[in-house]
């Protein structure tokens, strides 16, 4: 079955693209890992969501992303969204960061067993400046860590440029 990273800048088109990936799908499925924390997430968060359209399910989830694709595939999800990899690498690192390396490799094991198009969207945080302070840096490490790991596990990485997707891989 077909997986995906998409990846890039904030703002470059990311999650659109999954999004466009997703346009035949009967029975699509956006696992979001944000949550609302404050008002303008809040708003985020709704405006998404109407983007998206009432046919799309919303799973919201934090922290358990490998029990999330489980049971959207068991609810019959015919396409797979998890948006986004880099918010769940905040949430675990500030909430659960002695769980990270376990829950990783259960996301890492379903890839290959998920009977339906499945696509992770994630930032890119290492193309900037060494961050000046050590949390800041042990995000973006690993941030790029899981970003690695996850494009060696998919058949296909996407990275988008000002709203334009190049691949990756497969080249």
């Amino acid at each position: 079955m077909d997986s995906y990273l998409i990846t890039g800048g904030g703002r470059s088109g990311k999650s659109r693209y999954a999004l466009t990936l997703a346009k035949s799908a009967r029975a699509p499925f956006y696992i979001a890992t944000g949550w609302a924390g404050d008002e303008e997430m809040t708003q985020r968060i709704e405006k998404h969501k109407q983007e998206r359209g009432p046919h799309w399910t919303t799973i919201e989830e934090r922290f358990e992303l490998a029990e999330a694709v489980l049971s959207a595939r068991k609810q019959r999800a015919d396409f797979i969204v998890v948006d986004c990899l880099t918010l769940w690498v905040s949430n675990m690192l500030f909430d659960k960061k002695d769980e990270f390396e376990h829950k990783f490799q259960k996301l890492i094991s379903t890839i290959p067993v998920i009977e339906a198009p499945l696509v992770f969207v994630s930032n890119e945080v290492g193309s900037g400046i060494v961050p000046g302070d050590p949390v800041s840096r042990e995000f973006r490490d690993l941030a790029g860590f899981v970003n690695q790991r996850i494009a060696a596990a998919v058949k296909n990485v996407i990275l988008t440029v000002a709203g334009i997707p190049l691949k990756i891989k497969p080249q």
